[in-house]
């Protein structure tokens, strides 16, 4: 492989090719063969954001990024609470005495939960007929049913 030099670009290259590799222009006399700048733009399609592009289009186009920042965003603020949190915590001590458990809580009065519960006083429905009979848990306040109809 001989070397040869663009007349173009002034690099180096083989002495049989027809395009310059660099340039795109034709190695001996100069003049540009190929439009390198429109080649370049078809296969890598150059993305501009123009100012019409609203901001949601762009975020919902790199979700990815909008999330990553949107999670640290929140770290840090949550980071920064901790921080404020903590400092505040071991700064602001109070001078008054603790206050002993039994004072909040008193627990002589607490029900006993082993201790059966008694049943409520139950009041029967009878009309005569033992097959109608009907037992109905009243409680106070509430409106009695009404009696049941007589058999035919």
């Amino acid at each position: 492989m001989t070397k040869g030099i663009c007349a173009a670009c002034r690099h180096q290259i083989d002495e049989s090719a027809r395009v310059c590799p660099y340039c795109g222009a034709d190695p001996a006399t100069g003049q540009k063969l190929v439009d390198t700048q429109a080649i370049m733009q078809e296969v890598f399609k150059p993305r501009t954001v123009t100012a019409s592009e609203s901001v949601l289009d762009y975020a919902r186009q790199r979700q990815g990024v909008v999330i990553g920042v949107g999670i640290a965003v929140v770290f840090l603020i949550l980071a920064g609470l901790h921080q404020f949190v903590t400092a505040h915590n071991q700064s602001s001590v109070t001078a008054t005495p603790a206050v002993a458990l039994t004072d909040v809580t008193d627990l002589s009065n607490q029900p006993q939960e082993t201790k059966p519960q008694p049943m409520p006083e139950l009041k029967f429905q009878y009309d005569g007929n033992p097959k109608a009979m009907q037992t109905f848990i009243v409680e106070p306040g509430a409106i009695a049913p009404a009696p049941p109809p007589a058999p035919p």
